[in-house]
């Protein structure tokens, strides 16, 4: 074998790079007769080979060629860069640090072998050795490397596995809470009057309005958006010949009516889903007003969660845009001087400003029917 090449990985036949069915092993020594005799003893077993003679040189050819090294028998005493160099550069590197390393070296005192092993070598094999001896220590330390690597693999396709079970398992969640609001908001609509094509237009406000806020990412976005529909769902609590009462309201009357917010979070609350803990506090906090004059719980400021907040606005503004049995729909100019007149009494001022800045598009929306 021509030792003047050190950069190749040779077979047994010495025909150059190998497939990955051969465990390849790097030997660093400075004397090429000790190179030959661990390659005799240990081409039988099946194993290819690169070599180095110097330090530096086995650094440049770990550096290049570390996805194929499976093993590296290193010397100790070798001019210019020493193996414990070599060793200690091996382990600091996250890249080649897996990479087993064996001192095989003529160094017997103490103190060198308590060094090799400090710095990282699984084994310390001392020249003179027997080829049983090196045969079987390569092949424990071999296999080894092999078996983590494969536990390392099985380990990432499990990861994967069990990140991708759980994101699905958390989708099919979330779209039964979907269908869940979904089959509520229709319930609603069957015995209070709100109508379908409003719970969706106040459902495609709010998302607007929270996609443009600047505090609310896209997940907020859809959160709102999903769980918007439920802001009227207290309704269903409510006694029928209130709810549909032509006339003005009694105090008394009004008193029970407003209860449909508190009535709702008591029954969404329990829940700890997004979507449905979102409904809870869209449905209790969407009549309270930024002055702190709304109901239930006369909640001022940013003390009404964000999301009570944009429904709110959301609501009024689809709510004037469109007619009921007992008024008729507001043209948009009457429902932007509205919103404007109560801007930092009724409405959050930052929402508002947004609405303004984004008016035609909250106008296409209006005209959804």
């Amino acid at each position: 074998m021509d030792m003047t090449s050190h950069s190749a990985i040779f077979s047994e036949e010495g025909q150059g790079w190998e497939s990955r069915d051969f465990m390849h092993i790097l030997i660093v020594d400075d004397v090429t007769d000790n190179i030959q005799v661990v390659m005799n003893i240990l081409k039988e077993d099946g194993y290819s080979f690169s070599y180095a003679t110097q330090g530096t040189e086995a650094l440049e050819l770990i550096e290049r060629d570390f996805g194929q090294l499976d093993l590296i028998l290193l010397d100790i005493m070798m001019p210019g860069t020493d193996g414990f160099s070599v060793c200690q550069t091996v382990k600091s590197n996250p890249l080649t640090a897996q990479i087993p390393v064996i001192f095989l070296t003529a160094k017997t005192d103490v103190d060198s072998i308590r060094k090799g092993f400090s710095l990282g070598a699984v084994d310390y094999i001392t020249k003179p050795f027997h080829a049983e001896e090196l045969l079987a220590r390569v092949n424990t330390h071999t296999q080894l490397y092999q078996a983590k690597k494969v536990l390392q693999q099985n380990n990432l396709a499990l990861n994967t596995k069990i990140k991708f079970e759980h994101k699905r398992l958390l989708s099919e969640l979330e779209n039964n809470q979907k269908e869940m609001i979904w089959m509520l908001t229709g319930l609603m609509e069957s015995t209070s009057d709100e109508t379908g094509q409003h719970i969706r237009r106040v459902s495609e406000l709010s998302a607007l309005l929270a996609h443009y806020h600047p505090a609310l990412s896209d997940d907020d976005a859809e959160i709102v958006r999903h769980a918007s529909p439920m802001h009227d769902i207290g309704k269903m609590t409510i006694p029928y010949e209130i709810l549909h009462k032509p006339g003005r309201y009694t105090e008394e009357e009004f008193n029970e009516m407003k209860a449909h917010t508190s009535n709702a979070y008591n029954l969404l609350c329990c829940s700890d889903r997004k979507l449905m803990s979102a409904a809870a506090i869209i449905a209790h906090e969407h009549h309270e007003k930024w002055n702190g004059k709304g109901y239930p719980r006369g909640l001022k400021g940013s003390k009404i969660h964000i999301y009570g907040r944009i429904v709110a606005l959301a609501d009024v503004f689809d709510a004037l845009t469109h007619s009921r049995r007992y008024k008729k729909a507001w043209n948009i100019d009457e429902v932007v001087n509205y919103i404007k007149d109560h801007d930092g009494t009724q409405f959050d001022p930052e929402l508002v400003a947004i609405f303004l800045e984004h008016l035609d598009e909250f106008a296409a929306i209006a005209k959804i029917k």
